[in-house]
């Protein structure tokens, strides 16, 4: 193993820990991928079949409606209680445990009998979230940093795509076998990832078995630092952002649109597909740049692309791309974003990375979700007013960006 070999130097780094042996068998990025693919696909596939759920079992559409906001709890606990656990006891097993409960839960809907069982069995299925956390440690964990930062841009692509093509799949199963066959389907390719995942996925994590870690302990040194804060902010900003906008643009321009949400959903797509173009970018280009510079450049694009969008609505232009063009920076910028903060948070602490990442995932999630309900209170039917609110949220990620580029020139200087 050469000198400079990133594992090598993350073992380093873990002087104060026993000597253990590390067993390395990275897999292919294509199955990380599709590891991310299907944490992210259960997300909005089922969007569609609601209303038939709602009435296969006479509940009202509000309780059915909680099988994906339950969801999104459900998969924030478990990102931060999923990474804490692969530290422990490695990748591989949490990986494996969380795609058999998958299958078993995408089963139990299939067969559910009534909304109590079914929206339990559906909360049993956000354990897959853990995937995509444990996807980025092991690529950190058998990658250089700037190296991480591109192969995580690639993840990315695969983690936008599949909640963008979730509810044309969800729909046409639903209308052509009813809204049982979509869980069938999960559980299907729950099955494939499984084997895949036997097959492929090695561990790349050293850890003493029966190892007892003080987990508040371990919550508390990474919340102590300024670095996760730094990039923790970064994304949590970033995701504000977008939530901002999906919450605000429907108000805003459907108006414009005629009441068109066939329309309304074609040009809301294009922020989602902005993701997809920034994704790509970081990984064809974030192994040249430091951590600090794609993070920047990410955050710039987004707040000019902003910029641009209120002085056309201030200057009084009313064309339906005048905003939607300018918002597609959020996602690109988002993109760009995203596998460098994940990359910056999993550097924290070598022997805590999937803590961290657990950490940082609820985090993010809670800080965008909160910006959002701030923003909700201020959002209004006027473009200008909802442009001006996403570029101040895009401001304080630009804010944060710039902390985490102190912070890492701080860092460097005092090891130096």
């Amino acid at each position: 193993m050469k000198d400079d070999d990133p594992i090598q130097i993350s073992c380093a780094q873990m002087a104060e820990e026993p000597v253990m042996t590390r067993i390395i068998t990275p897999p292919r990025l294509t199955t990380l991928i599709f590891l991310s693919a299907l944490a992210a696909l259960p997300v909005n596939m089922i969007l569609p079949s609601l209303p038939n759920i709602a009435s296969t079992f006479q509940a009202d559409f509000a309780l059915v409606n909680l099988s994906v906001a339950g969801y999104a709890i459900v998969t924030a606990l478990t990102a931060l209680i999923a990474g804490a656990l692969s530290d422990r006891y490695g990748r591989r097993p949490v990986v494996l445990l969380s795609v058999c409960i998958f299958i078993a839960a995408s089963i139990g809907c299939a067969l559910a009998t009534n909304i109590g069982a079914f929206l339990v069995f559906r909360a049993m299925q956000g354990s897959i979230s853990a995937c995509y956390s444990v996807a980025l440690v092991i690529i950190k964990e058998t990658s250089g940093e700037r190296k991480a930062a591109s192969k995580m841009g690639y993840l990315a692509m695969g983690w936008a795509i599949a909640p963008m093509l979730g509810p044309l799949l969800g729909g046409l199963l639903d209308e052509l076998f009813g809204w049982r066959a979509g869980f069938a389907v999960f559980a299907i390719l729950g099955a494939a990832v499984l084997a895949l995942s036997m097959r492929e996925l090695g561990e790349t994590v050293a850890h003493a078995p029966g190892s007892n870690r003080d987990y508040l302990a371990s919550y508390g040194q990474l919340l102590s630092s300024a670095r996760l804060w730094a990039y923790t902010l970064c994304m949590a900003c970033s995701m504000g952002t977008l939530y901002v906008f999906f919450g605000g643009a429907p108000l805003t321009v459907n108006q414009a649109l005629g009441g068109s949400s066939a329309k309304l959903g074609f040009y809301m797509g294009m922020v989602p597909a902005g993701f997809i173009l920034g994704s790509y970018l970081a990984g064809r280009y974030a192994s040249r740049y430091s951590l600090s510079t794609s993070l920047i450049f990410g955050r710039v694009l987004t707040c000019i692309g902003l910029s641009i969008g209120l002085v056309l609505s201030t200057l009084g232009s009313t064309d339906v791309l005048a905003f939607f063009g300018p918002c597609m920076f959020i996602g690109i910028g988002n993109g760009l974003t995203m596998p460098a903060a994940n990359t910056g948070v999993l550097s924290v602490r070598a022997d805590l990375a999937g803590t961290a990442v657990g950490l940082a995932s609820a985090m993010t999630i809670a800080g965008g979700a909160l910006i959002a309900s701030a923003a909700g209170l201020f959002v209004t039917e006027t473009v200008h007013t909802l442009l001006a609110i996403l570029l101040i949220s895009a401001s304080l990620a630009l804010l944060a960006a710039l902390f985490a580029a102190f912070v890492d020139w701080r860092t460097f200087r005092s090891v130096s």
